[in-house]
């Protein structure tokens, strides 16, 4: 079988081992990033395309003929039309709980860097305001501790469960949503008073049609003022425009997103504005571990013997 993998640069896999790759299958082609004009020619005679977040829609899945099988290097598969795949017998499969000592990680730095006012005062000791202060310690900016918070997550799947237990250690209280517009589910909370009584509210969940903006003006308005919204998961999750909005106003105490709504984002983003006050940005690196990027190799590869054994895994199509 032919295999090509469209994007493989985005596994930054300069300290990977790939040589599992080179035995799937008995011929490979890899390019470090695939344009749109450039995916039908990449594609061209293969059974097997891998593809971080190349954009496989229906126009391109029709004129690939030869195609059998999608793998995915990532949990979100939006950018590909599974619907499409399923109807001309593309197997389409992703790949789960690799990142969840990454992510779940990168959730607790974020937390701890805003609530510690980490960024404040390393930029008051760089212009010394530490050398001048009168006295031993700089106390200019808030620091509260974690334990006693109310956390909140909205998405409660592998990620979800890692932060849970991290946040648990800390001493927080934990508080896990229903499914927004969902039925009652023991254990859960709804997502509206999620939102009402959580001093820090993590996002979990996939970007579907009905989490699309899910975080929207009415949400936030819902928050509690000095509140802090952390998004590792999509960032159409979120209504970046209505968050710089809210954070420019003081409705919410601050917010730390490792996802944007466009990806690479433009300089003019809303969100990389230099007047949003209480936001931490960070670029989509709460995945990128090296044992988290590892375990994609590894679980993609898993994923291309279980369906050339016909045995396929992880099937989202």
């Amino acid at each position: 079988m032919k295999g090509v993998f469209l994007d493989l640069a985005s596994l930054a896999e300069q300290d990977l081992d790939l040589e599992a790759f080179g035995e799937a299958l008995s011929e490979w082609r890899t390019f470090p990033a695939t344009t749109g004009p450039q995916r039908l020619h990449h594609i061209a005679d293969a059974e097997v395309v891998v593809t971080n977040k190349v954009v496989l829609d229906e126009p391109i899945l029709r004129a690939a003929p030869e195609l059998r099988l999608i793998c995915l290097t990532a949990t979100g598969y939006n950018n590909v039309a599974v619907d499409v795949a399923r109807d001309l017998g593309i197997v389409v499969s992703n790949v789960v709980a690799y990142a969840t000592d990454s992510v779940a990680q990168h959730v607790f730095a974020l937390m701890l860097a805003h609530h510690t006012s980490l960024f404040e005062y390393t930029g008051a000791v760089r212009k010394g305001m530490w050398s001048d202060s009168p006295q031993f310690c700089l106390l200019d900016y808030p620091v509260r501790e974690l334990r006693g918070m109310t956390l909140g997550i909205v998405g409660f799947g592998e990620l979800g469960q890692g932060v849970a237990r991290i946040a648990e250690a800390f001493g927080m209280q934990v508080l896990v949503s229903q499914r927004p517009d969902g039925p009652e589910q023991p254990g859960r909370t709804p997502f509206v008073e999620v939102l009402k009584r959580s001093d820090v509210i993590s996002l979990h969940v996939p970007l579907l049609d009905n989490t699309y903006h899910l975080i929207d003006e009415k949400a936030l308005q819902l928050m509690k003022p000095d509140a802090l919204l952390i998004n590792t998961a999509r960032g159409a999750v979120v209504d970046n425009q209505a968050l710089a909005n809210a954070l420019r106003t003081g409705e919410i105490g601050g917010a730390a997103v490792d996802v944007l709504d466009v990806e690479p984002p433009p300089p003019d983003h809303v969100l990389l504005a230099d007047d949003i006050p209480h936001l931490i940005v960070t670029p989509h690196s709460a995945w990128a571990g090296r044992t988290a990027r590892q375990n994609v190799v590894d679980e993609t590869v898993e994923n291309i013997h279980a369906f050339i054994a016909g045995r396929p895994r992880n099937r989202v199509a």
